[in-house]
């Protein structure tokens, strides 16, 4: 049996069932703890699902914010000092990972015992353990007119990867980096791979390769 949902009918449901069905809808999304720094020194850490490729040349990857109407330290850090980090999560710290979307007083880094790391004089921590790891620059910031959500598309300076999951045409494997995902808010998964396909072409069968 199919449950039908018509937009009216989701806008009236309880705002606690709504905003789980609408946050699972895209299906399994990549996780990535994002450090920062205050001007202040303080370090920040918090989990986003909502990180997805821009470009590859100039490397570019962005991020969704939810509307700046509160207090928001990662967007505000960022903003401040111009630096990020993203870090993958791997089963052995996910616990901590969803952690630090507590609402802690200080860096989420003493609490949760996630450990910072800081590589090649950049200013923002690294998470300690992290398989894939990306040191970024602010190139630019929009904000949504539908909704007020906050678009932060960053400069890929410094790409750290475990060699195991690096394969010599440049592609990740992530399933050998056990990169976990998210679905909806709190819900972690560790991906299992169906096949890597050949380049599509119309006089081709697609293979595995």
């Amino acid at each position: 049996m199919i449950k039908h949902f018509t937009k009216d009918e989701i806008l009236e449901s309880d705002s606690f069932f709504r905003r789980n069905l609408i946050n699972c809808l895209s299906g399994y999304k990549s996780l990535n703890l994002i450090g920062t720094k205050s001007p202040e020194g303080i370090s920040n850490l918090a989990p986003f699902s909502q990180v997805f490729h821009i470009g590859a040349s100039p490397p570019l990857v962005g991020i969704l914010f939810r509307p700046h109407t509160v207090k928001r330290d990662t967007l505000e850090n960022i903003l401040e000092t111009g630096y990020f980090t993203m870090n993958q999560v791997s089963p052995s710290f996910y616990k901590e990972a969803h952690w630090t979307s507590a609402r802690w007083e200080g860096s989420e880094f003493l609490h949760t015992g996630l450990e910072e790391l800081y590589l090649d004089d950049f200013s923002a921590p690294y998470v300690k353990g992290s398989p894939l790891q990306l040191g970024c620059q602010l190139v630019e910031t929009q904000t949504l007119k539908v909704n007020q959500t906050v678009f932060v598309i960053g400069s890929i300076e410094h790409i750290y990867v475990e060699e195991k999951g690096l394969r010599t045409d440049g592609s990740l494997d992530l399933n050998v980096l056990e990169s976990v995902t998210v679905s909806g808010l709190d819900e972690y998964h560790v991906a299992k791979k169906l096949a890597r396909l050949s380049y599509a072409k119309p006089d081709r069968e697609v293979e595995e390769i």
